[in-house]
């Protein structure tokens, strides 16, 4: 099968050898599969007004995606995760970033992908998915213990889209991976699981997801896409279908493994970038000069790049530069900057946990069974995601001095914290609980009314890791 693509029509992609056909009327060829195959003169079709979208994974990611293609074509979200896809056909994102009203109007109560009308059905159940032709893959890519990307969600999801996808189909990645991957690890999937054969039966595309968690002004319509497709003319489907819902409209690499490598980059760039202001808070901070101050100073040249000191976790910026730092070993070359920019920002945890025993030593407060009050354990503020939290390396330093603490969280599920961390988080904070010290992690807007002066008068050290504190209020921040 081979695929054919000039230009576009009433919605509709055609070659300029149609004409030859014997077909009169290329326009009235619209509810066909993906691809309409005329073998007599090996002519693809594909029609916009054809689109079928599964999404496979409604995470963070996946369900904003999904609702927002809904609002133009039949969309199919799949989870393997029976709880969440209850709790979204109900109309409740626990993820927060689907309002409630917006999640509602999108919802359709059945399978509408052999009709054609637009709207979202969710479902745990994998043959829901197998009359849809444009695969989309939204799973984690997250790291292992020893930081080695573990692409076991990938490979599963692409064993599903392997027991349902037919001649014609495409399949598009938006997970994070090192470049290569899609082609070298999960196209072969599909084809052992399929039967069919890469670039004649099926056909793929990357479109890296830029979903930034609780961010409500750049949303995913509002963030340029990059996509990509494992042919020319797949690339221009692929961009054309991202381009119908996305307002920022897109960019089309050049090819599948220029978008893999663009979106690892933006993160790790990110990271690097962190990383430089972490190490000169450390030279500061023992030269007893406010980095925030100097920030502030360095800021008003023109090209002064302004990142903030902190902890840098979630699903992202401290992952990703693990799975290009992975395939550039791979390729004979050891990456130094991006190793040290992890090493750097991994650290500063437990950097935080010791500057805060060291202030409690030097105002004389028992450190031993001394209780401390950590506030925030999320991986940034004003959302709820705690995946790869570096919150949590503060608490295991500070318990490893005999200290007793509290994290107090009003963003972070209880139930998730404990199932992922084995941390159990207190759901009240009590002002009137004599705390060695207090510790601000994560800048979560609820926090902005706590009277911290009449912890501080009860003695506590006061450390604000963000920075957001009256600078004469607090003992000292990052």
């Amino acid at each position: 099968m081979s695929l054919v693509l000039l230009y576009q029509k009433f919605d509709l992609f055609y070659s300029a050898d149609i004409l030859n056909t014997g077909i009169s009327n290329v326009s009235s060829i619209c509810f066909l599969p993906i691809f309409a195959n005329f073998s007599d003169c090996n002519i693809i079709i594909y029609s916009m007004a054809s689109i079928r979208i599964a999404v496979i994974g409604l995470g963070y990611v996946g369900l904003p995606l999904a609702r927002l293609f809904a609002t133009k074509y039949p969309v199919v979200g799949f989870d393997i995760n029976q709880k969440r896809v209850n709790e979204i056909n109900h109309g409740i994102d626990h993820t927060l970033e689907v309002e409630e009203q917006m999640l509602q109007n999108s919802l359709i109560s059945q399978n509408q992908v052999h009709t054609g009308i637009k709207g979202l059905f969710c479902s745990f159940h994998q043959e829901d998915i197998k009359e849809c032709n444009f695969y989309i893959v939204t799973v984690p890519t997250p790291v292992d213990k020893n930081n080695r990307p573990d692409l076991t969600p990938l490979l599963k999801a692409s064993e599903t889209v392997g027991r349902v996808v037919s001649r014609g189909d495409i399949v598009v990645y938006e997970s994070t991976v090192y470049p290569g991957a899609t082609e070298e690890d999960c196209i072969p999937v599909i084809e052992k699981v399929s039967g069919l054969k890469y670039n004649v039966d099926f056909f793929a595309g990357y479109s890296p997801e830029r979903i930034n968690p609780g961010d409500k002004e750049h949303t995913v319509e509002k963030i340029k896409k990059v996509t990509s497709g494992s042919t020319t003319d797949v690339a221009e489907i692929v961009d054309a279908t991202y381009n119908s819902v996305i307002q920022a409209g897109t960019y089309k690499a050049s090819s599948i493994r220029v978008a893999e490598a663009a979106k690892v980059i933006e993160n790790s760039q990110r990271d690097i970038n962190i990383a430089f202001v972490n190490e000169l808070a450390k030279i500061f901070n023992a030269m007893k000069i406010d980095t925030h101050d100097v920030l502030e100073a360095a800021a008003t040249k023109w090209n002064f790049l302004r990142f903030q000191p902190g902890l840098v976790g979630g699903h992202c910026i401290g992952v990703d530069p693990y799975y290009l730092a992975q395939k550039a070993q791979e390729a004979g070359y050891h990456p130094e900057i991006i190793l040290a920019g992890r090493r750097m920002n991994d650290s500063m945890g437990k950097y935080v946990a010791t500057e805060v025993v060291k202030l409690m030593i030097r105002n004389e407060i028992p450190v031993k069974s001394a209780k401390i009050l950590l506030l925030g354990i999320t991986f940034k503020e004003n959302c709820p995601d705690i995946r790869n939290t570096k919150a949590t390396d503060i608490y295991y330093e500070l318990i490893s001095y005999g200290i007793e603490v509290d994290i107090f969280d009003p963003w972070a599920s209880p139930e998730e914290v404990k199932h992922e961390y084995g941390i159990s988080i207190i759901t009240d904070m009590n002002e009137t609980v004599n705390y060695g010290a207090v510790i601000l992690a994560v800048a979560h807007r609820e926090f902005m009314s706590v009277d911290f002066e009449r912890f501080k008068a009860r003695g506590a050290i006061l450390y604000d890791v963000k920075g957001i504190l009256p600078f004469e209020l607090v003992n000292a921040r990052l």
